[in-house]
């Protein structure tokens, strides 16, 4: 699964590696992303591709309850297209999750420890992921998306058996243009990224909480 990631990229980097405009107003890094929070997001509006926020925890349209958020954190790539809860939103609502690393915990001894994964160049990237537009009894809208996972590729396999499905460059312009209906195409992306291009390391414990949004959660354990 992917529980916790986080974004530190100057905006101005972020505007220009992914050519979007920002209907944001506050950027802050964030060290310590967790579900349920508004998260950094890019959509295609048909014209431009746009930066804003969305809450982490899908709630499809059609949800009577919109608790169902916390089960829906991430969806799995190999079942997308069946799942009732996705299968619109992946059809006609994808987004893609903006992060520059995630964190994975892995068990030995019956321990957790805390690790932190990232692409090798320490570029942002961006997740797959699907948005909906849910609208509550007094109607009010939320917005909210969840990010896709899949199975782990070799250096993430050592840490935890899933992982988030990361885009290229190409692939991200393709799941971004919303007259792609051909989800045997788009299934087609959602794999193990390519672990030659990626690098992971633990850290602290700090991580474990959510309320620990600080910058010393980037850093080795080994340097603390």
């Amino acid at each position: 699964m992917c529980g916790r990631f986080t974004l530190t990229t100057p905006l101005d980097v972020l505007l220009d590696r992914f050519q979007a405009t920002t209907a944001i107003e506050d950027y802050t890094p964030r060290y310590n992303i967790a579900p349920s929070q508004q998260i950094l997001t890019l959509i295609n509006n048909g014209k431009e591709n746009r930066l804003g926020y969305l809450k982490w925890g899908l709630i499809p349209y059609w949800a009577q309850d919109p608790k169902i958020a916390y089960k829906m954190i991430n969806a799995r790539a190999e079942s997308i297209d069946q799942k009732p809860s996705y299968k619109h939103s992946f059809k006609n609502k994808r987004c893609l999750v903006i992060a520059d690393s995630f964190y994975e915990w892995k068990r030995e001894d019956g321990k957790k420890s805390p690790h932190r994964i990232r692409l090798k160049s320490e570029q942002p990237f961006a997740f797959a992921g699907l948005w909906d537009k849910w609208v509550s009894g007094d109607g009010e809208p939320v917005y909210s998306c969840t990010i896709i996972t899949t199975k782990p590729n070799d250096l993430m396999a050592s840490i935890h058996d899933r992982m988030p499905v990361i885009l290229t460059k190409q692939q991200e312009k393709i799941w971004l243009d919303r007259d792609v209906k051909d989800t045997d195409l788009l299934k087609r992306f959602l794999v193990p990224y390519d672990a030659k291009e990626m690098e992971a390391y633990q850290v602290s414990n700090l991580v474990n909480s959510p309320k620990n949004e600080v910058a010393e959660c980037l850093l080795p354990i080994n340097s603390l």
